[in-house]
């Protein structure tokens, strides 16, 4: 069985390296390692997202879904610094170095830890919940992120996601508006959607 980066624990050979990728105006510090996604750089997907992010006045914590190494949730925790970020994945490696990296980068007010989708999250009412899925997994892997994560919301909190017009968005796009009742275009760059579904 080929082994992803959704994979629980990469049985590939540990290779670890380190760079720094500028975020919302922060200078971030990063070790990533082989077997977990984009070990190179922060992916393109992940920055347009990450820059598109408009924080919510509804009060409550950020949830980061498959947060890897954990670009996504500390770029948004630095910023927010009051707010308490979330941050989920089902791989081993990538949770431990995204704890290694929120060290590196001065980063407490976050929560790291082990879930499938947000299988494992026993927190409710997040003002903001924001995902770069891993569409490898499939449609319905994907589609009950989405459906776990209306659950999680609080009312007027919103489920951010990016996604690529050939990996999907235009059935996100449809997924979304049927779950929410809405679903706007936050921005897209290069062939990637970032789509905003506010829970009313």
């Amino acid at each position: 069985m080929t082994e992803h980066y959704y994979s629980k624990q990469p049985q590939i050979k540990s290779n670890p390296q380190e760079w720094t990728f500028t975020l919302r105006g922060e200078k971030l510090r990063f070790q990533t390692d082989a077997g977990v996604f984009s070990k190179n750089e922060v992916d393109f997907g992940s920055r347009v997202l990450i820059e598109a992010f408009e924080a919510s006045v509804v009060p409550g914590p950020i949830l980061d879904v498959g947060c890897g190494y954990g670009p996504i949730g500390l770029a948004i925790a630095k910023e927010f610094p009051k707010k308490m970020v979330h941050m989920v994945d089902v791989n081993t490696r990538a949770l431990e170095l995204a704890k290694k990296n929120a060290d590196k980068n001065d980063v407490g007010n976050v929560s790291i830890y082990e879930s499938d989708g947000l299988g494992s999250v026993v927190e409710d009412d997040f003002a903001a919940i924001l995902t770069n899925p891993p569409i490898r997994a499939g449609k319905d892997t994907v589609f009950r992120f989405y459906e776990q994560a209306f659950d999680k919301l609080a009312a007027g909190g919103s489920l951010w996601v990016v996604i690529q017009k050939k990996q999907g968005a235009p059935s996100t796009e449809q997924k979304l508006e049927a779950l929410f009742g809405n679903c706007r275009t936050a921005d897209k760059k290069k062939g990637y959607f970032i789509f905003e579904a506010r829970k009313v």
